[in-house]
């Protein structure tokens, strides 16, 4: 399955950005591990999409609760699930690393 991960901040952009670090850094491993294969903030900055690569719902819980926006209590997510039957080239096998704690 793949994921859209909805973001609302639920804070002022200045608080977030106190946690900003943490979460790119946060982004960046998930990124890496090919969990998260695009991201970035909504145009009017109330939050962020995640779109994950093909991952159980349990995976894309655990994106969830492990980034550091939640962990802080100042985002709140919402995932819409969708099995992907029509994939661009390059998203035909799943490319994912299993999340290790």
């Amino acid at each position: 399955m793949f994921h859209v991960l909805h973001i609302a901040y639920l804070q002022s952009l200045d608080v977030m950005d106190q946690t900003r670090p943490a979460h790119l850094e946060w982004l960046k491993k998930e990124v890496e591990e090919g969990r998260i294969v695009l991201a970035g903030r909504r145009e009017d900055g109330s939050g962020a999409v995640l779109i994950t690569g093909d991952i159980s719902a349990e995976d894309a819980q655990s994106i969830i609760d492990r980034d550091p926006y939640t962990q802080a209590g100042i985002a709140r997510y919402e995932r819409v699930s969708f099995n992907g039957a029509f994939r661009a080239t390059g998203l035909q096998q799943t490319t994912h690393s299993p999340i290790r704690d």
